[in-house]
C-alpha cells in the first residue's frame, strides 16, 4: 500500500451504512477500538418499537441459535461461535439501569420424528461441553403450559435462547452516544472512489445534497446494499425473504409459564413468551415483499402439532419484515471488495446472533488494512 493510505488508515474514519443490529453493533464496537465512526441510516430517527412493516432488527425475534447449529466446521459454525462467546460481554457492557439487556436461556428445540430425534440425540452427545441435553419422547419439557406432542422428545440448549432486539436497539443507541458515534439520517445515494491520493479514499453523497470524505466504508444496509454496490461494479445479489411474527394472548387459566424454556422451537417456528398469557410465534419465511394470511395462519396451527390454548389465542398484534438473502452465496456476506471497502451484510436470519462476530470481523479487516 502507498504510504498515504497507511497514514489514512491510521487516522481511520469509518462510515457505516445500515443501523440494524449489525451495523449498529459494529459502529460501537469500531468506536470503542478508537475508530472515529459515523454510523448512516434515513430510519435513524424514527422511534424503536414494533409496529407493521419494520426493517431488519426491530422485525426479528433476536433468537440465538448458536449451539444447536446442525454443522460442526466451516465458516457459519465459526462466526456462530465467536458471538456466543463474545454475547456475554457485550450484554454486560451494554446492559445499563435505564436500558436493560438480557440473555434470555435456554432453548428447547423439539423433534417432529424419528429421523430428526435421532439427528438431536447425535448432536447432544458430540455437544454436551457446549450445554446440550437430550429430552426423552413424551416427557414434559415445558412446565405450566404443556405442549401435548413431544413423543418424538428433543433436545434443550442451556446457553442458547433470544436477545430482545428492541431493547438491543435501544442499548446500542445509548452506547453510541457515549461513544461519540456521529449518526446521521440521511440515505446514501451515491458511493465513489476518490481519486487524488491526498485524499480520503471514499467519497458518500448523501440525499440531501452533502458530501463526505471517510477512509473506510463498511456496507450493513442489507438489501440496500446492492444497489451501492452495483456503482462500484460489484454485483452482490440479495433476494427478500419475508417474516410475519404474532403476538398472542392466550386464555387466561390456572397455567402460567413456570418451567418454560425462553425458545420453544416446534417445526421450525420460535415460540417465546414475554408476559402474563403472552407469547410471540414467528416467523414465516415467504418469498418476496408482500404477507401472505395464509401463512400465518399455517404459521399459528404447526402442522397439526398446536395445542388448542395456542389455536385459541387472541391476535393481540402482528408485524413483517424483510430479512436479506445471498443469492447463490452463502449467508453472511462478509467480504473486504477492495482496500477500505468493507461488505458486512445479508446476514438472512441470523443478524443479531451474529453481530458480535461481524464487528469483530470488520475490526480485524481494517486493522490489517492499517498494518498493510
Amino acid at each position: 500500500m502507498h504510504c498515504s493510505s497507511i497514514s489514512r488508515m491510521t487516522a481511520s474514519t469509518v462510515a457505516i451504512i445500515g443501523a440494524g443490529a449489525v451495523g449498529a453493533g459494529t459502529a460501537w464496537y469500531l468506536a470503542k477500538h478508537g475508530h472515529q465512526v459515523m454510523l448512516i441510516d434515513p430510519k435513524l430517527d424514527q422511534p424503536i418499537n414494533r409496529s407493521g412493516a419494520l426493517p431488519g432488527t426491530t422485525a426479528s425475534l433476536g433468537v440465538l441459535m448458536g449451539h444447536v447449529f446442525r454443522r460442526s466446521s466451516g465458516r457459519a459454525w465459526r462466526l456462530r461461535q465467536h458471538s456466543m462467546t463474545l454475547w456475554p460481554e457485550w450484554v454486560a457492557e451494554l446492559s445499563s439501569q435505564e436500558h436493560p439487556l438480557k440473555l434470555n436461556t435456554p432453548l428447547i428445540q423439539l423433534a417432529s420424528s424419528e429421523a430428526e430425534a435421532t439427528l438431536m440425540k447425535q448432536l447432544t452427545e458430540q455437544r454436551q461441553h457446549l450445554g446440550l441435553e437430550l429430552i426423552s419422547p413424551n416427557s414434559n419439557p415445558c412446565m405450566g403450559r404443556s405442549w401435548p406432542n413431544t413423543q418424538h422428545g428433543g433436545l434443550i440448549s442451556h446457553q442458547d435462547g433470544y436477545l430482545d432486539p428492541i431493547a438491543l436497539q435501544q442499548c446500542l443507541r445509548a452506547a453510541l452516544q457515549d461513544q461519540g458515534v456521529q449518526q446521521i439520517q440521511e440515505p446514501v445515494v451515491s458511493l465513489e472512489r476518490n481519486s487524488s491520493v491526498e485524499e480520503k479514499q471514499w467519497r458518500l453523497q448523501l440525499a440531501g445534497g452533502t458530501n463526505l470524505n471517510q477512509d473506510a466504508v463498511v456496507i450493513c444496509a442489507a438489501l440496500g446494499s446492492e444497489a451501492l454496490l452495483e456503482q462500484l461494479g460489484h454485483s452482490l445479489p440479495m433476494a427478500p425473504v419475508l417474516g410475519q411474527v404474532l403476538d398472542l394472548e392466550v386464555i387466561s387459566d390456572q397455567h402460567n409459564w413456570s418451567g418454560w424454556p425462553a425458545v420453544l422451537v416446534s417445526h421450525g417456528i420460535n415460540l417465546i413468551p414475554h408476559g402474563p398469557n403472552q407469547i410471540w410465534i414467528g416467523a414465516t419465511l415467504e418469498p418476496g415483499v408482500q404477507p401472505i394470511a395464509s401463512h400465518l395462519k399455517a404459521m399459528q396451527h404447526l402442522e397439526g402439532d398446536a395445542p388448542d390454548w395456542l389455536e385459541s389465542a387472541t391476535v393481540k398484534d402482528q408485524w413483517h419484515g424483510l430479512r436479506a438473502r445471498p443469492v447463490e452465496r452463502p449467508a453472511p456476506l462478509l467480504e473486504k471488495l477492495e482496500p477500505g471497502l468493507i461488505v458486512a451484510t445479508g446476514h438472512y436470519r441470523n443478524g443479531v446472533l451474529l453481530a458480535p462476530a461481524s464487528a469483530a470481523w470488520v475490526k480485524e479487516q481494517l486493522t490489517n488494512e492499517t498494518r498493510s
